[in-house]
C-alpha cells in the first residue's frame, strides 16, 4: 500500500496542537484531539450568518478585521447614536460610546486604534474621534468640510475622508495625520454621497454613491483617477472592505436594498453569484476581500444582522473523518 510519504515526499507530522499558519495541502496528526487533519481551500466564496449586534441600527461605520472588528455610531429609529461594539469573530461586546452621537459617519483603522469622522448629529459635523480599544477621545482636528454620508479609508494616523453631503453632493477629499485634517484641492471626479471606500491614504478606492452610480475611482495620495469600468450593479449606501487592488463591495440600495457582492482586482469588478443572506443598505463593513464583515443596516428597518464573508481559495483546516 502506498504511504503518504511516498506520494507527497514527507511524513505526516505528529503535533500536540494545530500549526498556526499551515500551508494548503499540509497534513498532520493532532495528538491532543487525536484527529488527522489537513489544510484545504474553500471552493466558492460565501456569506455566513453571525450573531447580531446588541444595538440594531443603520448608517453606522466600521473598522478592523473580520475577527477583530469595531462598529460605531448610526441611527436607531430617528435618533442618532454613539453606540460602539467590538466583535471577536463570534459575538459583539458593547464598549464606551462616541462623544458625538451621529449617523452617516465614516471610519477607518483597527479595533484598538480606530478613527471616526464626519456624519450628521444633525446638522453635518466634522467632529473627529480616536478610539484606543476602550474609549473615544475627541481630536482637536475637525474635518475642514463638515459633512455626512461620506466614506473613509486608511488608519488612525493616516486617514482619508472623501465625498459626502453638505447640502449637496461633494467630492471633497481630506487627509488626517493623527492630529489635523488637510484638504486636497483635487477632489473626487464624481461628486457624490452615500458612497463606499477602502484602502489606504495613499492607495484609496471609492465606489458607488448617490445619485445612484457605479463610478469607481482610485487615489494615489494626490489625485483621483476614474476607472471607466464601474460596479456592475450601480448603487448607493453600500459597504466596502479590502484594498485598492483587492476590494470588496457589498449591499446597498439600487433601490430597493440588495445583497449584491462584487470583487475588485485593481482594474475590473466581478460580480459574485453569492450575495448577502440579508439584502440591505446602510451597513458597516470591515476586513479584507477574502475575509470581510457586514454589520447592521436597513432592510427596511434598522437591523443588527451580521454576516462573515469567506473568499474562494481561502485556507481552511479540515478533519479527516472515517465512517
Amino acid at each position: 500500500m502506498a504511504e503518504y510519504k511516498g506520494i507527497k515526499g514527507f511524513k505526516v507530522q505528529y503535533l500536540s496542537a494545530d500549526p498556526s499558519d499551515p500551508n494548503i495541502g499540509q497534513t498532520w496528526y493532532n495528538s491532543t484531539s487525536k484527529d488527522l487533519k489537513y489544510t484545504g481551500a474553500t471552493a466558492a466564496a460565501s456569506w455566513a450568518t453571525g450573531n447580531n449586534l446588541n444595538t440594531a441600527r443603520r448608517l453606522l461605520a466600521g473598522a478592523g478585521t473580520q475577527t477583530e472588528a469595531l462598529v460605531f455610531g448610526g441611527i436607531i429609529s430617528a435618533t442618532p447614536t454613539g453606540a460602539t461594539e467590538e466583535y471577536d469573530g463570534n459575538s459583539w461586546t458593547t464598549s464606551n460610546p462616541l462623544n458625538t452621537a451621529r449617523r452617516g459617519l465614516a471610519g477607518c483603522g483597527t479595533q484598538t486604534s480606530a478613527l471616526a469622522f464626519g456624519g450628521e448629529a444633525p446638522p453635518p459635523t466634522g467632529a473627529t474621534e480616536e478610539y484606543d480599544g476602550s474609549s473615544w477621545a475627541t481630536s482637536p482636528g475637525s474635518l475642514n468640510t463638515a459633512r455626512g454620508f461620506l466614506a473613509g479609508a486608511g488608519t488612525q494616523t493616516a486617514g482619508l475622508a472623501f465625498g459626502g453631503y453638505t447640502g449637496s453632493p461633494t467630492g471633497a477629499t481630506e487627509e488626517y495625520d493623527g492630529t489635523s485634517w488637510t484638504s486636497n484641492p483635487t477632489g473626487l471626479n464624481t461628486a457624490r454621497y452615500a458612497l463606499a471606500g477602502c484602502g489606504t491614504q495613499t492607495a484609496g478606492l471609492a465606489f458607488g454613491g448617490e445619485p445612484t452610480t457605479g463610478a469607481t475611482e482610485e487615489y494615489d495620495g494626490s489625485t483621483w483617477t476614474s476607472n471607466p469600468t464601474g460596479l456592475n450593479t450601480a448603487r448607493f449606501a453600500s459597504a466596502g472592505a479590502g484594498t485598492q487592488t483587492a476590494g470588496l463591495a457589498f449591499g446597498g440600495s439600487i433601490p430597493p436594498g440588495t445583497g449584491a457582492t462584487e470583487e475588485y482586482d485593481g482594474s475590473t469588478w466581478t460580480s459574485n453569484p453569492t450575495g448577502l443572506n440579508t439584502a440591505r443598505s446602510e451597513s458597516a463593513g470591515a476586513g479584507t476581500q477574502t475575509a470581510a464583515l457586514a454589520a447592521g443596516g436597513f432592510i427596511p428597518a434598522a437591523t443588527g444582522a451580521t454576516e462573515e464573508w469567506t473568499g474562494a481559495g481561502v485556507a481552511l483546516t479540515k478533519t479527516v473523518t472515517v465512517s
